[in-house]
């Protein structure tokens, strides 16, 4: 359908459109309008992705003197396709009705593991080893070895696509990772380094968030990435965590006895060099006289990962003149790996601000702040000149450059903790050296002051006030939409006691009461019994999810959960999980029904979705919460008080409730689907824990949902599962209007919208 939002015609490739994604496009215009940032909560299930790509690609259309790029960001590989298959609908949809003007180019970037064709580069089992593998072939000097020795090898794809020079383009299109593998082998290019090259042209680049947050990729994909583009971080419930895991670096023994090795195996490289090619060594001194000039113009194939700080931090002048001299570099690093090797040696828990960790690092090692500063630049610089290629041996060394030029470079924001083991296994010695970051606003500063646009969107972004604080902006539209129903199909429910009407709850002095883990055990056999097909359960972590199934295994309340329904358990090991997951879907699919046992924060509770007969009831046994004793939990939370006034409560709740909407919103995704959530936890009956749930669930949580006993939630569970069973209408009868056509958008003039929607 086409239809006009003011002065943009907007292409929509479906024949109805839902009322929530007409208004969502609206207010995505008016921040578009105003060149401004927002964060927009659209209920799961409801369309958000085509409506957002359909208003931004429209939008540049209708306005071609703007020329904005779109550049979308996704959490997984599998999000990003299914948002390229989406544009792809779109873009034919918009060709057939516009012809050749609404011509587009995007592509999808991932890493080489996801994009390369040489079979002897993707034999490597992991990330690193796969980059390695490819710059052992494509490296500048490896080339220009096999230029004067045809038996160096080098990469096939590579070669042709560097002799196609300026012909290597791709043409207009939509490109899936799997379109650029198939591009690429057809035409004899890698489709890697064309994907990466293109970037710049393209008009829609749909890539992961490290992309834009991690400024050691971000300074090598998204530099050249134009003002005028728009940014939307999809799914961004967790955007905080993404921000500050960015900018944390963590170092254990292992690291340092890594990093040892590494500095051996370098230390030999320049004694071959010194024999062999001195000049070499003598060249790079001389540049570095004259500062870090050299690293605009590297071949494409010798960018290694840029610096770990954000742009604005790095110095821009000459590497002081103590680690000029590799050899003296090398010293200079030894002697920081022996400093953080006695830190490690401790009994106590240790936290520290970076000031004072710098300052006793000069006292004890004799390094200043700006060499710290300097490590990563001064090391890439090294393992260049000694053409080092398997740089996958050397991740070890590069983690200590990193934490030394983190450190030396930021004195707020960040805390360096060292504890001596883990709290789980207190009687085995695993120290372990954080730096840790605090603040999420700096990672994504940067992106915020770059682009005209910033877009955060999800499903469950409530309290939606709570992130311009975090993330330190002022979005120009901040709005929670709910979703409109032709019936009642979200049924979530409070149970705060069992049958015999003891409270239940994970509180920690309640969560091991054997009346508490009985009850549990109770709703979860009562509900199997009346439930069809699939139902999700989700514990507050892994260990209390297994002292609970022990229990109930122990008293046969398991076994009889296994004659209604199979179980299957979601592990911290991802091809368990995934064998788990396919066989739970076949149990559902034959009819037997099944049961997921699966922890909040998991992987399960971020990207698997549970719709249709997959998931027809979610049950959350407690209220997620971080492990607050936690150090660095403790020090964050120290430092959001201090500086952005966010107490630890509101903080804590808020980041247990995302989780917990997280959870229960992978049951609902459509609407044509159906399904239950029950929050079991008396806490989540008090209103300061429950008005933190998104607005589309809260719109559904009757007053007399509120205050459940096992018996009263299986009255209800019967009489909704038997509502459900009616036919379905969907178009909507009732008055209710939740499917709108063309028809239906012209007569909405500004007053006929809210008689539509209700």
């Amino acid at each position: 359908m086409k239809f006009q939002i003011e002065d943009v015609t907007v292409y929509f490739p479906y024949d109805y459109i839902y009322p929530e994604q007409y208004s969502y496009m609206i207010e995505l215009k008016r921040a578009l309008d105003a060149k401004g940032h927002c964060l927009l909560e659209m209920p799961t299930g409801t369309g958000k992705t085509i409506a957002l790509l359909s208003l931004i690609t429209s939008y540049s259309l209708s306005k071609p003197e703007t020329s904005i790029k779109l550049i979308y960001c996704t959490r997984t590989v599998h999000e990003m396709e299914k948002t390229l298959a989406e544009l792809k609908l779109l873009h034919n949809y918009q060709i057939k009705h516009l012809g050749p003007q609404a011509r587009l180019l995007a592509i999808g970037l991932s890493s080489r593991k996801n994009l390369c064709v040489n079979p002897t580069v993707l034999a490597a089992e992991n990330r690193d080893s796969v980059d390695a593998g490819c710059r052992k072939l494509t490296a500048s000097w490896v080339r220009a070895m096999a230029a004067e020795n045809p038996n160096v090898p080098t990469c096939q794809f590579f070669e042709n696509y560097e002799r196609a020079a300026s012909a290597a383009v791709l043409p207009p299109g939509v490109y899936t990772l799997q379109d650029l593998r198939v591009f690429g082998k057809e035409k004899g290019w890698c489709p890697y380094f064309l994907a990466r090259h293109m970037v710049q042209f393209a008009n829609v680049v749909v890539y992961s968030y490290q992309y834009l947050l991690d400024p050691k990729v971000a300074g090598i994909i998204s530099k050249e990435m134009q003002k005028e583009s728009v940014v939307v971080f999809d799914e961004a419930h967790n955007i905080d965590n993404v921000c500050i895991e960015a900018l944390s670096v963590s170092v254990r023994r292992q690291t340092l006895e890594g990093a040892t090795r590494n500095l051996n195996r370098i230390s030999q490289e320049i004694d071959r060099f010194k024999a062999t090619d001195a000049s070499r060594l003598r060249a790079e001194y001389n540049r570095l006289v004259e500062g870090l000039a050299l690293r605009g113009n590297l071949p494409i194939t010798d960018n290694w990962l840029s610096n770990p700080a954000l742009p604005d931090d790095i110095l821009k002048e000459a590497v002081p003149g103590n680690i000029r001299r590799a050899e003296h570099f090398l010293h200079v690093l030894r002697r920081l790996v022996q400093y953080l090797r006695g830190r490690l040696d401790t009994e106590n828990v240790e936290k520290e601000s970076p000031v004072s960790f710098v300052a006793s690092i000069n006292s004890h090692a004799g390094i200043d702040q700006k060499t710290l500063k300097f490590c990563y630049d001064r090391l890439h610089s090294l393992m260049l000149t000694l053409e080092i290629t398997d740089t996958d041996e050397f991740l070890h060394i590069q983690t200590i450059c990193d934490f030394a030029t983190l450190v030396g470079t930021y004195g707020r924001g960040f805390s360096i903790i060292i504890e001596p083991f883990d709290e789980r296994m207190p009687h085995i010695p695993d120290p372990i050296l954080q730096l840790s970051c605090h603040d999420a606003s700096l990672a994504i500063k940067p992106v915020f002051d770059r682009f005209q646009s910033v877009v955060i969107t999800s499903g469950t972004l409530s309290p939606i006030d709570l992130y311009p604080r975090l993330l330190n902006f002022h979005p120009v539209v901040s709005r929670s939409f709910t979703m409109s129903l032709t019936r009642d199909c979200i049924c979530p429910m409070v149970l705060t006691r069992g049958s015999d009407q003891l409270p239940v709850s994970t509180k920690f002095d309640m969560r091991s009461d054997p009346g508490v883990v009985r009850n549990y055990g109770k709703l979860l056999l009562e509900m199997v019994s009346v439930v069809p097909d699939g139902i999700v359960c989700f514990f507050v972590s892994y260990s209390y999810r297994d002292g609970i199934i022990n229990t109930w295994n122990d008293s046969g309340i398991l076994k009889e959960i296994m004659q209604h329904k199979l179980v299957f358990i979601e592990t911290q090991d991802v091809v368990e999980t995934t064998l788990a997951l396919d066989n739970y879907r076949k149990a559902c699919d034959c009819g037997r029904g099944a049961v997921f046992f699966s922890v909040a924060r998991g992987k399960v509770a971020e990207g698997i979705d549970f719709d249709r007969h997959y998931g027809r009831l979610v049950i959350m046994f407690g209220v997620p919460f971080q492990y607050t004793l936690g150090k660095i939990l403790l020090a964050r939370l120290e430092y959001l008080r201090d500086t952005f006034q966010i107490k630890e409560g509101d903080f804590l709740t808020f980041d247990a409730l995302r989780q917990a909407a997280q959870c229960v919103g992978r049951v609902i995704r459509s609407k044509a689907d159906y399904g239950m959530m029950i929050f079991a936890d008396k806490r989540y009956s008090r209103h300061d824990k429950r008005s933190k749930l998104p607005s589309w669930i809260l719109s559904h949580l009757r007053d007399v949902n509120l205050n459940l006993s096992t018996d009263m939630a299986l009255h209800i569970a019967k009489e909704f599962l038997r509502k459900m069973a009616q036919p379905y209408e969907k178009i909507g009868g009732s008055g209710r209007k939740t499917l709108l056509s063309e028809e239906d958008l012209e007569k909405m003039g500004d007053g006929g919208m809210d008689e539509m929607l209700y």
